[in-house]
């Protein structure tokens, strides 16, 4: 799983979920490539992943600061490529969704505290 982002409210999570096909053959590399390609786009916050391998369910949610950028990330070149190989190879389905976040809070077992963040109003 990666870190959490500091993304402070209001953002922008498009969570993607979805269950991978059994060939997966080149998904990590592009996988890891989209990250620092999506980290270089205007906006964009922070991001967390997670997968089950026995299930091969998994979740990434990625922080944007408005809509705007997240639809924008979605038109990069090299991500619609990503998209077209994962319906084509790596995915049995998939679902996004996306949603404004308006508050958000944390906890750490290592007494870290990560306070809670509202929007205005």
């Amino acid at each position: 799983m990666t870190s959490f982002p500091a993304a402070e409210p209001p953002c922008v999570a498009v969570i993607f979920s979805s269950v991978q096909a059994p060939d997966t053959d080149g998904y990590g590399e592009t996988a890891a490539r989209l990250e620092e390609l999506a980290a270089d786009q205007p906006g964009f916050l922070g991001i967390e992943s997670v997968r089950d391998p026995a299930t091969r369910v998994g979740i990434t949610v990625s922080y944007w600061r408005t809509e705007e950028d997240a639809a924008a990330w979605k038109r990069v070149a090299e991500h619609a490529e990503a998209q077209r190989l994962g319906r084509q190879r790596w995915y049995e389905s998939y679902r996004v969704a996306v949603a404004t976040v308006t508050r958000s809070y944390a906890f750490s077992a290592n007494g870290e505290r990560r306070g809670r963040r509202r929007t205005p109003g």
